[in-house]
């Protein structure tokens, strides 16, 4: 046992000095081995798939601001508010009513994009620059319309710069598309609200009679909105409000 202990101790002393001359006898570069950097080829190619994730995520976003589908859903979510019931119709049916309703005002846009845009990008006929001018130049036209249908030109100064925001005689054409599809927000939720107070006001006007009649009563304690909701309903129904909300929105457009 004794002799089994001098031996240990003996490799113990040894095994430093032996594994620091292996490796003094080896490469630096083995020991301590340097991470490679990537070549700019593919640093170029995972920006660009860095870009594309970040424009497909975006895009949802993007098609909703630059078509009409702001407008609609806007009044439609004002109308559920008018008629008391927050909760119907649910938000799928709205939504999906928004965007048929938004499938059939924009179809003559998509039309003019897809014959000069997407048709000749896909057959190989013209770059995606011109391509991309092309599809713009339609939706711009859009917006640009809406704008000045509404009378709201205006709403483009906010959003432009330099010298640009101090024309007096600014042309369409000057305005950068980075600036009018904000312009055409704020123009289309202006005019959403305003046709939702038009929509609001005969539902304001009947709480407003059954109110004063619960008063009148005594019945203090009693909602008002409790005992207006089946009016508003069969104001609405009898209006036949449906189908007037959805002619008179898709009308607004032109």
């Amino acid at each position: 046992m004794k002799r089994y202990w001098i031996i240990s101790a003996g490799l113990l002393l040894i095994a430093p000095a032996v594994l620091g001359a292996e490796a003094a006898s080896r490469p630096a570069a083995e020991g301590f081995p340097l991470p490679q950097l990537p070549s700019p080829m593919a640093t170029g190619a995972a920006l660009q798939w860095l870009a594309l994730v970040t424009v497909l995520a975006i895009a949802p976003a993007v098609l909703v601001m630059v078509t009409c589908f702001t407008r609609i859903i806007v009044v439609l979510g004002l109308l559920r508010q008018a008629l008391a019931s927050p909760q119907l119709p649910p938000n799928q049916v709205l939504f999906g009513l928004a965007l048929l309703m938004t499938a059939v005002v924009m179809a003559p846009v998509y039309r003019d994009v897809h014959r000069e845009a997407i048709s000749p990008y896909v057959s190989g006929q013209v770059s995606a620059a011109a391509a991309w001018q092309a599809g713009e130049k339609h939706l711009r036209g859009f917006m640009i319309r809406q704008v000045e249908a509404c009378g709201n030109e205006g709403d483009v100064y906010p959003f432009l710069e330099g010298e640009l925001a101090q024309r007096k005689d600014l042309a369409w054409g000057d305005v950068p598309t980075i600036s009018l599809i904000p312009a055409f927000v704020v123009s289309e939720l202006k005019t959403a609200f305003v046709i939702g107070f038009r929509i609001y006001l005969p539902f304001v006007i009947i709480d407003m009679l059954v109110a004063s009649v619960l008063m009148s009563m005594g019945m203090l304690m009693l909602p008002p909105v409790l005992i207006s909701m089946p009016f508003k309903l069969l104001l609405f129904v009898l209006a036949d409000g449906w189908r007037l909300v959805v002619a008179t929105l898709m009308k607004s457009f032109g």
